[in-house]
């Protein structure tokens, strides 16, 4: 059985001293809920911080993005070098980076296997807007997403990777989409494409999350599904009370199936 995964991206929000005042809200709880892996993603600016707070413990740290080299030029940059000292976890391909700051297929392949490399477990968002989504382009621009990503990677590596299915229309809008809808772009497309690379052992072996406006009122219609092991979790990380009852829920509805 594939064990649950809830990742708090917390994209650019906290200062050092926020961040800090919110794990301490929150760390005891989550460290006390068994059964479900838990991941902060606090800016670059906090990891170090974060990472102090929560050692010794159960909460694994992850880093919103990273350059796919070394060290260089690279003004502005984190390697994964730099977040193997701190991180577990990499986040690589956020539809903002894609929109905002020219992420491709290409860009994402790269992280991905110099995340590997690196001793890093990667969270790979992929996932259609609104426009794909209607003109019924889900499954081709999902699937060539998670070919491109997986791309050059042994069955094995795959089998380490979390994918985050987040459809672009309902990131931060506050419209959801369904737990059955999001399962079955889940099943079908992504496990489906990862089996046609892999095989159907590796597709039912790695994890893949929901995200897009998860809270504390749906999670658990998507923790219901069976090929949801999880979400990434924007706003709703940010709040104490709403991201510690995600992760409860998430672990409660996985061990009643």
């Amino acid at each position: 059985m594939r064990t649950p995964i809830i990742a708090g991206n917390w994209k650019m929000f906290k200062t050092v001293a926020e961040a800090t005042a919110l794990v301490r809200e929150m760390r005891h709880a989550l460290n006390e809920i068994e059964g479900v892996e838990k991941v902060l993603c606090p800016p670059f600016t906090a990891l170090a911080a974060v990472a102090d707070l929560i050692r010794p413990g159960k909460i694994l740290l992850g880093a919103q993005d990273m350059h796919w080299e070394e060290k260089g030029a690279f003004t502005g940059e984190i390697s994964p070098v730099m977040l193997k000292e701190l991180c577990q976890y990499v986040i690589i391909g956020h539809s903002e980076r894609r929109q905002y700051f020219a992420e491709t297929d290409e860009t994402v392949s790269r992280k991905v296997r110099a995340a590997l490399a690196h001793g890093l477990l990667a969270i790979v968002c992929v996932g259609e807007n609104l426009a794909q989504n209607e003109g019924g382009q889900t499954e081709a621009i999902v699937s060539a997403q998670v070919k491109a990503a997986l791309q050059g990677l042994t069955a094995a590596q795959a089998e380490t990777i979390v994918v985050a299915y987040e459809p672009i229309w309902a990131i931060g809008t506050g419209k959801a989409a369904t737990g059955a809808g999001a399962n079955a772009v889940i099943g079908l497309t992504i496990r489906g494409t990862v089996a046609s690379l892999f095989g159907e052992a590796t597709a039912q072996t790695l994890r893949v999350q929901y995200g897009g406006s998860v809270t504390p009122e749906n999670i658990q219609e998507f923790m219901t599904q069976p090929d949801i092991d999880g979400a990434l979790v924007g706003g709703a990380s940010l709040v104490a009370a709403k991201f510690v009852p995600i992760v409860k829920m998430s672990a409660a509805t996985k061990a009643a199936r």
